[in-house]
């Protein structure tokens, strides 16, 4: 396969973009034409929100094309449709060598061990020797092997944010407690707690995809519990909620989160940075006081117990 190359202002990225997809090429992507000088531009926005500008000042625009394209042919198409005005200086085609794309991806995702019991693997790491043998799960106090594979739904269990969730679960969690994973994603929070002892389990997303692997991975794992879109949420508390967000939404959901929090229940937060978690915590001062737990890499969990 083959590459073609372009380049162009920041302005133009986006609309030469959509230009060579509707032209017929395979895939688009934009990367900084300054990368590894000295003129090398970061984008950056808030964790888990995309940065207010999409492109950098100087782009080069990178078109996967179908095998046997007339890389000529798409360049009049892109002309065609206007996008000749976006190009500043001349193109070029690169070759693409030939590797098994599957094996280099699954090559990036390893077995993780979260805290002392919880392992996070990848199906094609199974029987990978440096993973606790599956026997020892069925012992008390034995290791948590839970099965996720990257997919679309937020969740591979490498974020800090989810190391520290999951590891309060590990120390806090108490056999038979009815529990809410409000944002669950791929499900990685509840599916463990319920490996961990939980009960009754609910695991709610507002992205239809993220409740469609949840039940997936729920099912891989051999663990009962209910995904759910935000409106089939039953009414009624729970022991314990847990919420990986981020600050933002943590703030806006605070009357529903606690609400949902019985008495003598507990809350868990987490998504948040170090500096946000005073006003995270301030936000659920009228139902419950939040303290930190535990902090990693400049994010926090948060807990507090409802009196």
């Amino acid at each position: 396969m083959r590459e073609l190359v372009l380049h162009c202002l920041e302005a133009q990225a986006e609309a030469l973009s959509d230009a060579l997809l509707e032209a017929g090429v395979l895939s688009v992507s934009v990367e900084d034409a300054d990368s590894d000088t000295e003129a090398e531009q970061p984008l950056f926005g808030e964790p888990g929100t995309e940065p207010e500008v999409q492109a950098w000042h100087r782009n080069r625009v990178v078109a996967l094309l179908p095998d046997g394209a007339d890389p000529e042919q798409i360049l009049e198409q892109v002309r065609v449709v206007g996008g000749a005005d976006y190009l500043t200086t001349g193109w070029f085609t690169r070759d693409v060598p030939d590797a098994d794309w599957v094996r280099l991806t699954q090559a990036q995702f390893r077995p993780i061990q979260v805290g002392k019991r919880v392992w996070i693997v990848p199906s094609w790491h199974r029987d990978d020797p440096e993973v606790p043998d599956l026997a020892a799960q069925a012992e008390p106090g034995g290791p948590i092997h839970l099965q996720l594979d990257p997919g679309l739904a937020f969740g591979t269990g490498s974020h800090p944010t989810t190391h520290l969730c999951l590891e309060w679960l590990e120390a806090n969690l108490q056999p038979g407690e009815s529990l809410l994973d409000y944002g669950c994603g791929s499900g990685i929070l509840a599916i463990a707690a319920k490996m961990l002892g939980a009960g009754p389990t609910l695991a709610v997303d507002i992205d239809e995809q993220a409740v469609v692997s949840t039940r997936y991975n729920a099912q891989i794992n051999h663990v009962e519990l209910q995904a759910l879109l935000p409106d089939a949420l039953p009414a009624g508390q729970l022991q314990l909620v847990v919420a990986n967000i981020l600050s933002n939404p943590l703030k806006v959901l605070a009357p529903m989160l606690a609400g949902r929090v019985q008495p003598g229940g507990r809350l868990v937060l987490s998504g948040v940075l170090e500096r946000q978690a005073d006003e995270v915590a301030q936000a659920y001062a009228p139902w419950l006081s939040m303290s930190v737990w535990r902090a990693r890499e400049g994010w926090v969990c948060l807990h507090g117990q409802r009196s």
